[in-house]
């Protein structure tokens, strides 16, 4: 890829931010320039990154000749406006989750980015463990036989007092689910990835753990902190998944188990280098190790066995596959994009009008 397209513009400097500049560094490029809230704060941020310039405005950002690919890092509301612009001036763009706070709004994205010609990325990195490569080619290959159930969860314990506080919790700027929306996605996504199969309905329960928050000026609380949903999938597999971010001491714990009628799979990403396989005579820990994984696994698996890799090699790894995209239209398998965002956001309609309906609700393919 020529340095003329390897340059980026990051819009938010938060945490994700600087994920995602470190990432475009491994990938080979630039940040070319910051855009925030404010100048100032695009200024401060620029510095913490290592860009070249601060933009007055997201739209500068976007706008200049010395950016080549946008990154979408802002609180959750701006994403939609961001990401438009980006498509609009063809340049191509990575959004962060979830793509807008309706499915109506993010088949808008799609829309235009296929109208555009534009390619898209949303980060469902999560897809770049080796070890879930590695469960993803056993199970397609057949090895394990047809799945039943698919089940796991996804906790974290960061709002688990009611003096914690965030953006994320207020509905205008985080949207009106929270705890599904912002971590629950991931686990569908994870899993639809990995075994094939597809959510057609659901069943869920919401709740919020805390009417109001704040350690020192309290706020009402209206979106969930945890979530807990069944589902059916369009191979015939029953399942479930239990989200939370008021589990103490869980801080990332994102795990899944896929039980076939030959053999189980379970992955869980706080201990990522290996996968467990449950068979009746025996079970197994296929380790990571790029000389005796699969293929597809092995091509993500960067560092000798026994060197642990974690979330920000996966970053690393969208994000190449990701500008590698931007010059070769066959793009590297499993990279997601614009339309893997707008499942999301139909999964999260769908599990806020379930709960709402105290009833089963259709997810649309």
């Amino acid at each position: 890829m020529p340095a003329r397209q390897r340059r980026a513009g990051i819009v938010g400097t938060g945490s994700i931010g600087e994920v995602h500049a470190r990432a475009v560094r491994a990938a080979g490029g630039t940040v070319a320039g910051v855009a925030a809230a404010s100048h100032k704060s695009a200024m401060h941020g620029a510095d913490k990154v290592g860009a070249a310039w601060a933009a007055e405005s997201a739209a500068a950002l976007i706008e200049s000749d010395d950016v080549d690919v946008v990154h979408v890092c802002t609180p959750n509301a701006q994403h939609l406006s961001i990401a438009e612009l980006a498509l609009k001036v063809g340049k191509p763009v990575i959004c962060e989750k979830p793509l807008a706070l309706s499915g109506d709004d993010a088949q808008h994205l799609v829309d235009l980015a296929a109208a555009n010609d534009v390619v898209t990325g949303v980060p469902f990195v999560y897809r770049f463990y080796p070890s879930v490569r590695e469960a993803r080619a056993r199970i397609s290959s057949g090895d394990g036989g047809a799945l039943r159930v698919v089940h796991g969860s996804y906790l974290q314990d960061w709002l688990s007092s009611s003096a914690q506080g965030n953006w994320r919790v207020d509905p205008s700027i985080g949207g009106p689910s929270r705890a599904f929306a912002d971590i629950g996605v991931h686990w569908c996504d994870l899993m639809e990835f990995t075994t094939g199969h597809r959510i057609v309905r659901v069943s869920a329960r919401l709740v919020t753990a805390f009417a109001r928050r704040g350690e020192h000026k309290q706020f009402d609380v209206s979106t969930e902190d945890a979530a807990t949903v069944i589902f059916e999938t369009d191979r015939g597999a029953i399942g479930s998944v239990v989200v939370s971010q008021v589990s103490p001491g869980r801080k990332n714990r994102l795990w899944f188990e896929f039980d076939g009628a030959d053999a189980s799979y379970a992955f869980d990403q706080e201990l990522p280098d290996s996968l467990w396989i449950g068979g009746r005579a025996s079970n197994q820990t296929v380790m990571r190790d790029p000389e005796t994984l699969s293929a597809g696994a092995s091509r993500y698996s960067v560092l000798p066995a026994g060197h642990p890799q974690g979330y920000q090699d996966c970053f690393n790894a969208f994000v190449s596959d990701f500008y590698s995209r931007i010059l070769d239209s066959a793009a590297a398998d499993g990279l997601p994009t614009f339309t893997d965002g707008l499942r999301a956001a139909r999964l999260s309609d769908a599990v806020l009008q379930s709960d709402a309906a105290d009833n089963w609700v259709e997810v649309p393919l």
